[in-house]
């Protein structure tokens, strides 16, 4: 009977996991961290921790935190080998989240998980992560990549994001302010930014369609990962001159789901699908998938990726400077009192 003493020396790298490629990573990603720095960043990438300093500016300061994933999106980058936007929706995902309660982010980590890690793969995702971070002004402070034999299928990874800004409590948004009257903003989406993928995978396999099929300019596949809006730099500089009353991230939920979360008991949003211009991939989805109105309208943005609500004088000043920022937007709706035994949200 054999002893440990005679069998050979077992590494790390016999398990599977190869330290040597986690620091290759980390090396490779430092010069995309590096150009999210913020002011208030006294440690970053490398430590066992970011360290940040909130600044004088604030009087009375808030912490405002938000954590989501990419979900089953990700099973579409892996069947087109394509990397290079996750990211950005990853952060998207959380840092509009914590805009919508008006706060400005100031720093994001990531969670990036796999069976075993393809450093090429892994720093085209984090690159993405980083302009993400860069888009919405946020510092990626940090990060963990996590490789678990066994756990994944080979190819396949996952990711979680987490974001945190600040508001000062005098300026948290909240929805209270909102009264009959107010008009409902629709900031344009570029898709179905990550929200409803399993339903939209099994669209694609009951319909048989190529996610390589032409489809306007693009790809079917190209179409649905385009990735999601941030909307964190146009809206902080609206705040600052515009008395914004809500604002609602369009998730999973649909508009259906999360306007009603802004909005005050006793009120309702009475939206218009005609005001604004849905994108093709959702008229392609409802008809390859006979999904209903309805069940559209529950389950993706349907073209709009951000909802703000403003009182009725303060409508041509928001359309005029989102126009300015270069995001469409058009007045979708409106506030109304909410009618006995009706949703708080109606989409017609």
């Amino acid at each position: 009977m054999s002893t440990a003493a005679d069998r050979p020396p077992l590494s790390y790298r016999d398990s599977g996991v190869d330290i040597d490629a986690g620091d290759a990573l980390v090396e490779r990603i430092k010069p995309f961290a590096k150009r999210t720095m913020r002011p208030e960043v006294l440690a970053g990438i490398g430590g066992f921790g970011g360290l940040i300093e909130i600044g004088k500016r604030f009087r009375e300061p808030v912490l405002v935190a938000g954590t989501d994933g990419v979900g089953t999106k990700l099973m579409l980058a892996f069947a087109m080998n394509r990397h290079d936007t996750v990211g950005i929706d990853l952060v998207a995902m959380s840092v509009n989240d914590i805009l919508v309660q008006g706060a400005e982010p100031l720093f994001f980590l990531d969670y990036f998980a796999c069976g075993k890690l393809d450093v090429d793969v892994a720093a085209t995702v984090i690159r993405g992560i980083a302009a993400g971070c860069e888009e919405a002004g946020c510092a990626l402070i940090g990060g963990e990549t996590a490789e678990m034999p066994g756990m994944y299928p080979p190819g396949e990874y996952d990711l979680a994001g987490f974001a945190v800004g600040v508001v000062e409590k005098s300026a948290i948004i909240d929805g209270r302010s909102i009264v009959p009257g107010d008009a409902v903003i629709g900031l344009a989406s570029s898709g179905p930014h990550s929200n409803g993928f399993s339903l939209i995978r099994r669209i694609i396999d009951a319909s048989g369609a190529s996610l390589d099929a032409p489809f306007d300019a693009t790809t079917i596949g190209g179409a649905l990962l385009a990735p999601t809006r941030i909307y964190v730099k146009p809206l902080l500089t609206l705040m600052q001159e515009v008395p914004v009353k809500g604002m609602a991230h369009i998730t999973g939920g649909g508009l259906i789901e999360n306007v009603p979360r802004v909005l005050p008991p006793g009120t309702q949003a009475r939206l218009d699908r005609a005001l604004w211009t849905r994108p093709p991939i959702f008229d392609w989805l409802q008809r390859h998938g006979n999904v209903a109105d309805d069940e559209m309208h529950r389950v993706f943005n349907c073209g709009i990726g951000m909802i703000v609500v403003v009182a009725p004088a303060q409508v041509e000043r928001t359309l005029r400077m989102l126009d300015d920022a270069g995001e469409r937007a058009s007045r979708i709706g409106t506030i109304g009192a909410l009618p006995a035994g009706e949703p708080p949200t109606v989409v017609s």
